[in-house]
């Protein structure tokens, strides 16, 4: 691991403070970062851990959404009575990711942030129409995910909390890599107040996506056989050593009406 200065602020403000200098990078989870640096994959010049800034951690039920803080990990989002009474889809989804000790130390804004293309959580916030909140502005989901691990933050910006609006229901079901638990295809389904959402984890060359032949046959008929003859082109989708592009288009297909009949 490269040398670097630590930095622990007690606030947003002081955070983007020390997020200005140099190469710096914000810790939260730290489950995809640490390992990145011990592996020199990773090399900043500054680390601003976020662990002790309060107002970033907690849940609020408020209205027609849950807004959910940056640092709140996953483990508080499975046992949320609030996140299961409103929105049960992402309580299940929180508790599918990896391990019982990754889901005590990562946080949502960690994994949002990072936007691994096989993470669950962008499937969450792009199926429900969420918008990420920052320490400068609102992102909705569709313009925040921009790519394999990148995404519409600038530097030194923080999310400090993601904003979900509570559908009329939904679902998410993956087909896990058995050895890091991450989706080799995940789908998000959800009736929402501005339509049907279908999004798709694990499978895409550019991350998180939509299908918008499978929004529109659920439009007209909410049932497990409406999405059963769309297909989903293997083009652009990711062929590695788990599985060829055609087995996860496949998959989406499979995963998509297992997610409808759940939901």
């Amino acid at each position: 691991m490269h040398a670097f200065t630590y930095h622990k602020p007690a606030t947003v403000k002081d955070a983007t403070i020390e997020g200005s200098k140099g190469d710096a990078k914000f810790l939260a989870g730290g489950q995809s970062l640490l390992a990145a640096m011990k592996l020199r994959l990773a090399a900043p010049s500054d680390l601003v851990d976020l662990a002790a800034i309060a107002e970033l951690r907690g849940i609020k039920a408020e209205g027609n959404a849950v807004t959910i803080g940056a640092m709140t990990r996953h483990a508080e989002v499975v046992n949320s009575a609030d996140v299961k009474a409103k929105i049960p889809a992402l309580a299940a989804l929180a508790a599918l990711i990896g391990d019982r000790q990754v889901r005590n130390m990562g946080t949502i804004g960690g994994s949002v942030a990072n936007n691994d293309p096989s993470a669950d959580y962008p499937a969450a916030l792009v199926g429900l129409g969420a918008t990420v909140n920052t320490s400068t502005r609102k992102i909705p989901a569709d313009q925040f995910f921009k790519g394999l691990f990148e995404t519409a933050l600038q530097a030194g910006e923080i999310i400090t909390s993601v904003t979900f609006p509570i559908p009329k229901k939904a679902a998410y079901v993956k087909f896990k890599q058995s050895a890091s638990r991450f989706a080799l295809v995940g789908v998000f389904v959800a009736q929402t107040a501005d339509g049907v959402r279908v999004a798709v984890t694990g499978a895409g060359r550019k991350g998180v996506f939509r299908v918008k032949a499978m929004e529109d046959a659920l439009a007209k008929s909410w049932s497990a056989d409406a999405v059963k003859g769309v297909a989903v082109p293997a083009t652009d989708l990711i062929g590695d050593l788990h599985a060829s592009g055609e087995y996860r288009a496949h998959l989406v297909g499979v995963m998509a009406q297992r997610a409808v009949a759940a939901a």
